[in-house]
């Protein structure tokens, strides 16, 4: 191992000495990766040796006396965007864990290098050079990656000399199949190795070997719980899932750097990129929204920088453009896989030089005074491969990436934004009016897919709100949408199967994943169970129709009912799905006690129609 340590008295310590305390280490982080319950944790653990490491290494180094070793950091961004940072300063005295924040913002040149190379670099922040930590092949098929780079990011020089790092070593978090789950820096202060090998090359394989122990742990746990944020009327709804995401949003919203909001349609990325506006330094200035659906390729320069009159043919007169309204404040580029490559390499120009020229205009560049929040509901990465966006332009807008979850992960949030979307249409029309939803009704749109997410939400609502309206004269200052309301509303959705079976087929890969969990341990999940399948869909469509005559009539067995049969039917499949509830080892809230008692409206009513 390339570990130096020291003793006490500051001799070098025995290799046997130092291959032992190596061995002590290891198994110290695999039990404390082992007992770790969050990333978090996880990471805290993993950074303690990382640091020791170094902090030996450098002690056993010339620079012994003129440098020391700040902090190391865990930046946790796969694909999706960014997981989480924690960041554990190295003091006198030991370690203390302190939360991220803008000031520990990691370098996107830096992460550009990592995540294109796969191998870990090092940065002498005072010179702007960066190296490679060893010759290594360039997975696009390029030449060797082995000569040094200029790093020449003044901004974010400026931010690291802040922090008084002059030397940062940065490792890759590697995944399966060499996936690169994010990146782990080291952040050390010397100014007499200037221009000088540091470190780095006498640590870097335990460094390197301590991440790769580690990284399948920071991936897989999840994140610590986060305090609920405060909601305000940008964001009037914040559930437990969303919580950690508001968080990190939190901090990025200071940033003058891009921010990529992704997420699948509807999910609420405008909102989102608004409150991200209004908690920003730029709040007092103007929030402009360029929607790139909505814009023909031809025309997508124009809108975006704004032209000259005469510019083209109809440029009766001048107009500023997005940037142009934009200025002093934030400009949202949604759907930003719709960008053509012209204009794509006129955004690229102003992300990486801060100035841009309208249509038309001959007269000296303009200087780009905005903040840049992109949205896309498109994997970028896949358009990147496939030559329909640019990967130089991807990597300057990837520099803040959130994911936005959709709807039915975020089912705590359900009840809420239904009830506030209900009361700001209520409040169009009766301004002080009051508005509320039944609990029938809340449990109905919990069991919905929402794969139109927060969009199709609100136009269930609006639907319903309507339905419920029409049975007064006018509308009435209190109100309050039934099950039966949210109902009707629901059957107007598309009648579309291709859904359904891929519920089902979720379905049954959920059932087979419980088979082979339980597997492991021995024990065995029966394939009758399956059948109280049937008991569910008819408990479904009871609460759907209030009835479980009703639900016997919609499949089609009237018969049962004519013939009061069907109470008979109905406790023998819900036998059948309290058993499965019984192995499974849960209590169904979606059978409410009536349901289960088989109290369905026995007065006796008339049946022979």
């Amino acid at each position: 191992m390339h570990i130096a340590k020291v003793g006490n008295a500051g001799e070098l310590m025995s290799t046997s000495e130092t291959d032992r305390r190596w061995l002590d280490l290891m198994r110290v982080l695999v039990a404390e990766l082992h007992a770790a319950s969050s990333f978090e944790v996880a990471a805290t653990c993993t950074l303690r040796p990382l640091l020791d490491v170094a902090r030996a290494t450098l002690e056993a180094s010339p620079y012994a006396g003129s440098g020391r070793i700040l902090r190391g950091l865990v930046h946790l961004r796969p694909d999706d965007g960014y997981r989480g940072l924690v960041v554990l300063e190295a003091e006198r005295d030991g370690l203390s864990a302190v939360p991220g924040d803008e000031t520990r913002l990691p370098s996107t040149t830096l992460w550009r290098w990592v995540a294109e190379r796969h191998s870990a670099v090092a940065l002498d922040v005072l010179l702007g050079r960066v190296e490679p930590d060893r010759p290594a092949s360039n997975p696009r098929g390029g030449p060797d990656v082995h000569q040094s780079w200029i790093w020449n990011s003044h901004k974010s020089q400026q931010r690291l000399l802040d922090r008084e790092a002059t030397h940062i070593y940065v490792l890759p978090l590697r995944g399966p199949r060499g996936a690169i789950l994010g990146m782990v820096s080291i952040e050390a202060e010397c100014r007499a190795a200037q221009g000088q090998p540091f470190i780095w090359a006498d640590c870097s394989e335990d460094l390197q070997l301590i991440t790769d122990i580690a990284a399948p742990f920071l991936h897989s746990l999840p994140l610590r719980q986060s305090v609920v944020e405060a909601t305000d009327e940008h964001l009037p709804v914040i559930g437990q899932h969303m919580a950690g995401i508001i968080a990190m949003l939190r901090v990025f919203a200071q940033q003058e750097e891009t921010l990529l909001i992704s997420g699948p349609t509807g999910s609420g990325k405008s909102r989102l990129a608004r409150w991200c506006h209004a908690h920003s330094a730029r709040h007092a200035g103007p929030f402009e929204t360029l929607d790139l659906s909505t814009v023909p390729e031809d025309l997508q320069m124009a809108q975006l920088f704004g032209w000259k009159r005469g510019a083209f043919t109809n440029a009766i007169r001048d107009n500023p453009g997005s940037m142009g309204h934009a200025a002093g404040g934030t400009l949202f580029i949604d759907e930003i896989d719709k960008l053509s490559l012209r204009a794509q390499a006129g955004l690229l120009h102003v992300l990486e030089e801060r100035v841009y020229r309208p249509l038309g205009d001959h007269g000296p560049e303009r200087r780009a005074d905005v903040r840049f929040i992109v949205g896309t509901n498109a994997n970028l990465q896949a358009a990147v491969r496939e030559g329909r966006f640019r990967e130089d332009l991807y990597y300057r807008i990837n520099v803040l990436p959130v994911r936005l979850p959709p709807l039915c992960e975020r089912t705590d949030e359900i009840a809420g934004w239904a009830r506030f979307m209900l009361q700001r249409r209520h409040q169009e029309r009766v301004p002080d009016g009051v508005t509320d939803i039944s609990g029938e009704g809340e449990g109905l749109l919990l069991v919905q897919p929402w794969r139109g997410n927060l969009r199709q939400l609100d136009n269930i609502i609006r639907r319903a709100y309507t339905l419920a309206v029409m049975e007064y004269s006018s509308p009435p200052r209190e109100l309050r949408l039934e099950r039966e309301h949210l109902a009707r509303a629901l059957d107007h959705e598309s009648d579309d199967s291709r859904p359904l079976v891929e519920d089902l087929h979720r379905a049954a890969t959920s059932f087979v994943i419980e088979a082979e969990r339980r597997a492991e341990r021995s024990a065995r999940l029966e394939l009758d169970l399956v059948d109280a399948f049937k008991g569910l869909v008819l408990a479904a469509a009871a609460e759907r129709k209030g009835s479980w005559k009703e639900a016997f009539r919609l499949f089609s067995r009237g018969d049962l009912v004519k013939n009061r049969n069907h109470h008979k039917v109905m406790r023998r499949e819900l036998e059948r799905v309290a058993e499965l509830y019984r192995v499974l080892g849960v209590v169904s809230r979606m059978l409410s006690s009536r349901l289960l008692k088989g109290n369905d409206d026995e007065d006796d009513e008339d049946e022979g129609h």
